[in-house]
């Protein structure tokens, strides 16, 4: 088995997050790092310093459910959270097909499209692998931006919303809110297709281009998207609050 890096990058980032207050931990002295110390998460989980401190450095071992459920319960993690834990620790073998690209395009079937158009009064785009926009309803590129017009390439949600200076005046103050939650989805999907070669390529272009970007990859947060609600200021038609009508 190889090293799980992904693994114990994800584990140490979640237990800087945890204030030690909140297991009832309370320092004289402040500490020199945030967060709980590895021992104390261990406790917490059940597991022995050790092998705990094993998981944390990517050592080439594989958690059983329970010992995953007993770490995502310690450190508080979501739904979702708890799904990316589970996905990274369970990473499959990857001889022989680092670099490659799953074989099968994502396509939008016909009728699909056609129940899209039916929405007139909503918005409506469709997201694949990497938050590549597969598709939108004509109010969707209005409001947004028309993703058609774009070079194949380019019709990628987080890519525009972390580089089109548009996008940035189009969700104004929520405009971080938005790269954080793409940030996380796209942590996801590269989570279940850890050898994609594309993925690695946006990733990387959204790192050199980005700070915002950056800050949030590295704080390795996972989300799904369509919840909560965004304030658009739209430059035609002013103030705008959208609801998820997204379909993944």
């Amino acid at each position: 088995m190889a090293k799980n890096e992904e693994l114990g990058d994800f584990l140490r980032a979640r237990r800087a997050s945890i204030a030690p207050e909140t297991i009832g931990v309370f320092d004289e002295q402040k500490r020199r790092v945030p967060g709980l110390r590895r021992e104390e998460l261990a406790r917490l989980s059940g597991l022995s310093v050790d092998y705990y401190t094993r998981l944390e450095q990517g050592r080439p071992i594989e958690p059983s459910e329970t010992v995953l459920d007993a770490l995502a319960t310690a450190l508080g993690l979501d739904p979702t959270e708890r799904s990316y834990l589970h996905t990274v620790a369970r990473r499959p073998a990857t001889t022989g097909t680092r670099g490659r690209s799953p074989r099968s395009s994502q396509a939008v079937r016909p009728g699909l499209f056609a129940l899209m158009e039916a929405f007139g009064d909503v918005p409506v785009y469709i997201l694949g692998r990497q938050t590549n926009v597969l598709a939108s309803n004509n109010l969707a590129r209005l409001l947004l931006t028309d993703f058609n017009r774009m070079p194949a390439r380019e019709r990628n949600a987080i890519r525009w919303v972390v580089l089109d200076e548009a996008a940035r005046s189009l969700f104004g103050d929520g405009w971080e809110q938005a790269v954080a939650e793409l940030t996380g989805a796209l942590r996801m999907d590269a989570a279940r297709h850890p050898d994609d070669h594309k993925t690695a390529e946006l990733v990387g272009e959204l790192s050199i281009k980005s700070e915002t970007f950056r800050k949030w990859w590295a704080m390795r947060k996972v989300v799904n998207l369509g919840k909560g609600s965004k304030v658009l200021q739209h430059p035609l038609v002013g103030e705008v609050t959208l609801r998820p009508c997204l379909m993944w």
